[in-house]
This record gives C-alpha cells, sequence and structure tokens, in this order.
C-alpha cells in the first residue's frame, strides 16, 4: 500500500470546489410540491421571480402530463434577470430521463450545415424514445463449459467443433444447454470461463458476460474484475430490458455508412472531415419505424426539452421552420429566450417584438422575467459565496449587492473569486473578504456602465 499514492486534485471535495460555473448553484425552481407556490427560501438556489417560477412549474406539470409537445414558450427579460437559470432549474425538475437540449441563435450560422438542418438536429435530440422489448434468456453461473469435437467433414486430419456443452446455475437450480459452435466463438470473445454470470439471448444468441460470480470473492486478495451476486431465478426466463435514447441517436446510426473493406472505401472514411447533412428521406422512414413501434405498444415517446437562448439571433428563414417543425407529430417542447425589446427582424428590415416574427409570436406564451430588487441580489450573492466556499463578510455582501443594483448582478458576482484571491495574498488561507478588498477589486475591473461612461466622458480615453 505504501506504494499507492492519491493526489489532492483526485479527491471528491476539491474536484467539486474546483468546477463551479455560472449556475451550478441551481437545483430546482423551489416550488412548494402541494400546491405549486414559489417558496421563499432559496434551497433550490433560486431567488426571486416568484410569477415566472410558478408558471414554469406549470409548464413542469404539462410536460409531465404530455400534454405540452409541439408548444413553445418564450422567456423575455433584461439582461443578468435568471432567464438561463430558469431553464436549467427546469431540467432538473425534469431529470434525467427527458431529453434538455440547449443550444444559443448564432449555432445555426456554419459554412458547413445549413440553418434548418442544425434546428432539425437539435429537435431530435430533444426528442426521446423509450424502447422495452421482452427478451428470452439464459442467465446463470457458469459450472461447466465443456467444447465438444467431431471430425472435420472435409476430411483431413484437423477436428472441427460440433457443439458446446454449458451448464448454468442460479439460485432455484440448474440447466445444461447444448449450444452451436457459433455461440462458442462469442464465449471466446467475452473470455467467459467457469465461475463466471453470464446471459444468452436465446432469439440473437448473443453472450454477455456480467462478471465473476461473487462466491469466488475469497479465492485472490486482489483481482481486477467485478464480482457479481449468483441470478435469482429460473436459468431460462423472460427478462424486460429497457433502452433510452433519441431520435437523433437513430439517425445517427442509420445514417453512419459502415463501408467496405476495399482500399476506396477505407480512404473515403479517413477524408471525411466535414460534418456531414442527414436527408429528410432517412428521418422520414425512422419516423415510420418509430411510430409502427408505438403502435404495438414496443416504443413510447418522450418528449423532451429544447432550449435555444438569444433567439433573436435567428433570421426570417429559421423562423418559417420553426413554424413547420412545432406542427410535426414528433415535436419537443421548445422554450426560447431573449433580452431583446422591439429589434429588426436578422435578415429583413422589419421591426418586431423580440426579433421574431408576429405569426410565430403568435403560437408562443411569454413569461416576463423582472429585474432583482437589493435584498434579492444580497441573497444571490451570499448563495454564490457558499457555492465557491467563499467567507464574505456581511458588509463586504451588501457592499456587492450595491454594485449589483448600480451595475449588474453579472458583474457583482464575478468579483467575488478576484475578491477572494486578494484576501488570500493579504493574509493566508482562510481570511475573511472584506469591503475594504470589495473597494479595491473594484477600482482593478470596471463594469461595463463605468467603462461606457468614461468613453462618452473623454473620447480619447482608450489612446491614454
Amino acid at each position: 500500500m505504501s506504494g499507492i499514492q492519491v493526489s489532492a486534485a483526485a479527491s471528491p471535495s476539491n474536484r467539486d470546489k474546483n468546477r463551479v460555473a455560472a449556475h451550478t448553484h441551481i437545483k430546482g425552481l423551489g416550488l412548494d410540491p402541494a400546491t405549486g407556490a414559489s417558496l421563499p427560501a432559496a434551497q433550490s438556489g433560486l431567488v426571486g421571480q416568484r410569477e415566472a417560477r410558478e408558471a414554469c412549474g406549470v409548464l413542469i406539470d404539462m410536460i409531465q402530463a404530455k400534454k405540452m409537445a409541439g408548444r413553445a414558450v418564450l422567456l423575455a427579460g433584461a439582461p443578468g434577470t435568471g432567464k438561463t437559470a430558469l431553464a436549467l432549474a427546469m431540467a432538473h425538475e425534469l431529470g434525467p430521463k427527458v431529453p434538455f437540449c440547449l443550444m444559443v441563435g448564432s449555432e445555426v450560422y456554419s459554412a458547413e450545415v445549413k440553418k434548418t438542418e442544425i434546428l432539425a438536429e437539435n429537435f431530435r435530440r430533444a426528442i426521446g424514445i423509450r424502447i422495452k422489448e421482452k427478451k428470452e434468456v439464459y442467465e446463470g453461473e457458469v459450472t461447466e463449459l465443456t467444447p465438444e469435437e467431431a471430425p472435420n467433414p472435409l476430411g483431413g486430419y484437423g477436428k472441427s467443433i460440433s457443439h458446446v456443452v454449458i451448464g448454468l446455475k442460479t439460485t432455484k437450480g440448474t440447466k445444461q444447454l447444448r449450444l452451436d459452435p457459433t455461440i462458442y466463438e462469442s464465449l471466446l470473445k467475452e473470455r467467459v470461463q467457469v465461475g463466471d454470470v453470464i446471459y444468452i439471448e436465446a432469439n440473437s444468441g448473443s453472450v454477455k458476460r456480467v462478471g465473476r460470480s461473487d462466491t469466488y470473492a475469497t479465492e485472490v486478495d486482489l483481482e481486477a474484475d467485478e464480482y457479481v451476486p449468483l441470478p435469482k431465478g429460473d436459468v431460462h426466463k423472460k427478462k424486460e430490458i429497457v433502452q433510452d435514447l433519441t431520435l437523433h441517436d437513430l439517425d445517427i446510426a442509420n445514417a453512419a455508412p459502415q463501408g467496405g473493406h476495399d482500399i476506396m472505401s477505407m480512404m473515403g472514411q479517413l477524408v471525411r472531415h466535414k460534418k456531414t447533412e442527414i436527408t429528410e428521406k432517412l428521418r422520414n422512414e425512422i419516423n415510420k419505424v418509430v411510430n409502427k413501434y408505438i403502435d404495438q405498444g414496443i416504443a413510447e415517446v418522450i418528449p423532451g426539452v429544447l432550449f435555444i437562448d438569444e433567439v433573436h439571433m435567428l433570421d426570417i428563414e429559421c423562423f418559417t421552420y420553426l413554424n413547420r417543425a412545432l406542427e410535426s407529430t414528433l415535436a419537443p417542447i421548445v422554450i426560447l429566450a431573449t433580452n431583446r425589446g422591439r429589434c429588426p427582424i436578422r435578415g429583413t428590415d422589419i421591426l418586431a417584438p423580440h426579433g421574431i416574427p408576429l405569426d410565430f409570436l403568435d403560437r408562443i406564451m411569454i413569461i416576463r422575467t423582472k429585474p432583482y430588487s437589493f435584498e434579492e441580489i444580497d441573497q444571490i450573492i451570499a448563495i454564490r459565496a457558499e457555492t465557491e466556499r467563499l467567507q464574505l463578510a456581511p458588509e463586504a455582501r451588501r457592499k456587492l449587492a450595491e454594485v449589483g443594483v448600480s451595475s449588474s448582478l453579472r458583474h457583482a458576482a464575478q468579483l467575488l473569486t478576484p475578491a477572494q484571491i486578494l484576501a488570500k495574498a493579504r493574509g493566508g488561507e482562510n481570511t475573511v473578504i472584506t469591503v475594504d478588498i470589495i473597494e479595491e477589486v473594484q477600482h482593478l475591473f470596471l463594469d461595463a456602465k463605468t467603462s461606457a461612461r468614461l468613453l462618452l466622458q473623454n473620447p480619447g480615453f482608450m489612446s491614454q
């Protein structure tokens, strides 16, 4: 054990401490499960925006009831009012089983792929498919593995394997199986030996090694293998296998050409570095298969969420495509966000609310986010300091809240880390961030409003 060293960077506490992003503190919408009303306490990381949080809670209920697919919602508000935080809180509330795809409006502009293709790809990333399949399997611990040889039918001195005898054991009993020689090749590939727990699919004959039986755990002191308990029930059983994937996963699996083994095919795969489009014909074929599985009860559609931030960056062609895509039978919930008021629609000279065409705006519900008050900014600064594990004096916190009111919440939150570095430089590891340190950091880093004011007052400010 003396030769094994564990670095401090690998510990979970240090890893969590270093991986702090802008919305790490968001854990949910912070709503009362019984009434759906927003809670005043900031257990979920969200502060203020009570009406917006309650509206998002109604959306969550509609999504979970599967009555929201093909609809769109717009989060509209000034910069720094928590639009992205609300979207991420909704993702936390929905859980990992519901697909949540996040993109920015400017992502659609590419030299290699059409704008509508990128939108279509993200649409299908946000539509989940849960496939439930019942399979007949033979499962158990291998007690015997004997290949039976027979003379080669083609003549000669060699022998070929005619069949394989394998014994499987569970808690309920044992069974001996006589398998085809092709399955023996699969057993060799999986490196199956006596004492391993495996399962064999009856229809396809595919073999899966689960691990080593835990009855052999005391054989050696140290082993890299994984020990698993002895399977319960009979050796021959019906097993339900559930697989979660998205429509985009099906598109990629069917669009990727396997290629041949000749020189030209291999060279073609090497030089194909550009991103290629998936054809509409292929998507329609996949939709037909998915709809067939849904009718048979094998598959279930899980409409996810597509969040498009900075939606005013989309042009008139993208909005036309979104109009049609939302009417599709397989459509996710689309959440849009913008911080613009009345501005031109990109690609035209037409002025429109939020830079969105009126016909598209007519089909979406709008949730407004309001600027934070002094008390709410003070509470957010306290949450951020706790998330980043900073020791912040109450006076310094109030000072940062004043900065958040006068300039912006984002600028106030960004001053926390430089203040911590200054505090460490002055007095060691556990120094509390004081008002003096905050004022010094303010002089070092200008906010956007101060910089704009200096440029207006002194046109030659940049050349000095």
